[in-house]
């Protein structure tokens, strides 16, 4: 056993259940991120995958189950007492503020922990470098391109020093050379210390980053292990390409 296995998770989520009048969104969700891991969550469109990330987030409160970060449950706290606790996301669609600056709008993240401007802005542009826009600073963030966008995002999310950091689809629609240049920095970020969990559609990325990959399918859990397991798994081949398959999803 490894030992990050050994460790108390850092994430723990159990038995999460999100239901819609006779719809259930998720259906008894159960998975643990630990300190320095990278996991993966994949599944058809429609498995959940963005409704589980809303629930770790605080903006979809659980019917059943539970959250807990480092043991601590965050059960009905709302998504900035979340995100204080030490959670920051990233959203499929990067809606930057209007008029601001890319300076800025890492700065008014990092207001959300600090009230102290100069500070804010040099750990605004400590992150930009991190992300590679320290040269957009001043560019207004609505006139950055799509792989910017999401560039930017991730720095507002690191802005508020997560100790865990959800990508929700981070690389979706992105050129091939921009999805190696965000697979080298989701890498980064975890090598200096922060726990990630990536949903993506991704699977080239998916399989380069993660040290486990959770597999949704209809809001359950159908796997949960390393990625050379999950991509010969028949259920998870199934879910994907339905009842007939056959080989594996082509991924080595």
């Amino acid at each position: 056993m490894s030992a990050l296995a050994l460790a108390a998770p850092i994430l723990d989520v159990r038995g999460v259940v999100v239901s819609y009048g006779r719809l259930q969104a998720l259906a008894g969700v159960s998975l643990a991120v630990q300190r320095g891991e990278i996991v993966g969550v994949i599944g058809p469109n429609g498995a959940g995958k963005s409704t589980l990330v809303d629930v770790i987030a605080g903006r979809t409160p659980p019917s059943r189950g539970d959250v807990l970060l480092d043991g601590v449950s965050t059960r009905g706290l709302r998504a900035f007492r979340v995100a204080r606790r030490g959670i920051a996301r990233t959203f499929q669609i990067a809606h930057p503020f209007r008029d601001a600056t890319v300076l800025d709008s890492v700065v008014v993240a990092v207001l959300a922990q600090s009230a102290e401007l100069r500070a804010a802005r040099e750990r605004a542009l400590e992150m930009l470098r991190l992300v590679d826009l320290a040269e957009q600073a001043d560019v207004r963030a609505e006139h950055l391109d799509v792989a910017r966008r999401k560039r930017l995002q991730v720095a507002q999310a690191l802005a508020l020093r997560p100790r865990l950091l959800l990508l929700d689809e981070i690389m979706a629609g992105l050129p091939p050379g921009e999805i190696d240049a965000f697979v080298a920095l989701v890498r980064r970020i975890n090598a200096a210390g922060t726990a990630i969990l990536v949903v993506e559609h991704v699977m080239r990325a998916i399989q380069a980053l993660a040290h486990r990959i959770v597999v949704l399918h209809h809001g359950e859990k159908i796997a949960d292990d390393p990625p050379d397991r999950v991509f010969r798994d028949p259920a998870v081949m199934k879910a994907y390409l339905g009842p007939r398959f056959g080989g594996s999803l082509g991924l080595a």
